[in-house]
């Protein structure tokens, strides 16, 4: 007996384990932390450094926002990416447009130097979406205040039909249907004109909802 109570809590931390095993591993990366494969963007302005994807616009200047996008679009899924901005702008599209000249148009949690860092932005569309304005300045104030200012910050971003879920360093900044926005789209990382800047990127994963749920599906049929 006494074995057995030793080994019994082994087990029952395993079994609970199990779930969160098996939802991590739907988890699949998008950027393999050696080189730009499958992403598109302006090579003088995008780099891989020590496993992190680094933009920066310093030398060259930008006259208009530029992005690095990934090549497969998504509808609904998981999104895991942890972010560092050095300094001024930058942010992470989702179901968004690709447009000429690396130009994205769509979804994009903000990432910021002073303000808006945690808040939903709508790049090239309709911009400061009203939800963000109708909140109390003190609930902007702590969706602003999650954020590591010049360190890593990990955001994870859900979407499900018109349902986005955001959310950073364990704060979740945003929950709500949006019926005008986009259902499927790219995945990109911004830099904004203006000030020389640098941001980084790791660990970018997503878990595809759509080919998770046509799996477990497929599995119940066998």
């Amino acid at each position: 007996m006494p074995m057995l109570r030793k080994f019994l809590p082994g087990v029952l931390v395993a079994f609970l384990l199990l779930p969160a095993a098996a939802e991590d591993a739907e988890f699949k990366p998008i950027f393999n932390g050696k080189d730009l494969s499958g992403w598109s963007g302006d090579t003088e302005l995008w780099r891989v450094e020590d496993g992190e994807i680094v933009g920066t616009t310093h030398p060259k200047k930008i006259v208009q926002n530029t992005f690095l996008s990934y090549d497969t679009p998504y509808a609904d899924f998981v999104l895991r990416v942890k972010v560092k901005l050095t300094n001024h702008n930058s942010g992470i599209q989702f179901r968004s447009e690709r447009l000429p000249d690396h130009v994205m148009a769509g979804y994009q949690a903000d990432v910021a130097e002073k303000t808006y860092f945690g808040m939903l932005y709508e790049e090239k569309k309709r911009g400061i979406l009203p939800y963000w304005t109708a909140l109390p300045e003190a609930e902007q104030a702590a969706i602003n205040g999650a954020a590591k200012q010049g360190d890593w910050n990990q955001y994870e971003i859900t979407c499900q039909g018109h349902h986005v879920k955001m959310v950073l360093n364990g704060k979740t900044t945003l929950d709500f249907d949006d019926p005008e926005g986009a259902l499927e789209g790219h995945i990109g990382l911004q830099l904004h004109a203006g000030s020389s800047m640098e941001v980084r990127f790791k660990d970018i994963e997503v878990k595809d909802l759509k080919a998770a749920k046509a799996e477990k599906s497929s599995r119940k049929e066998r």
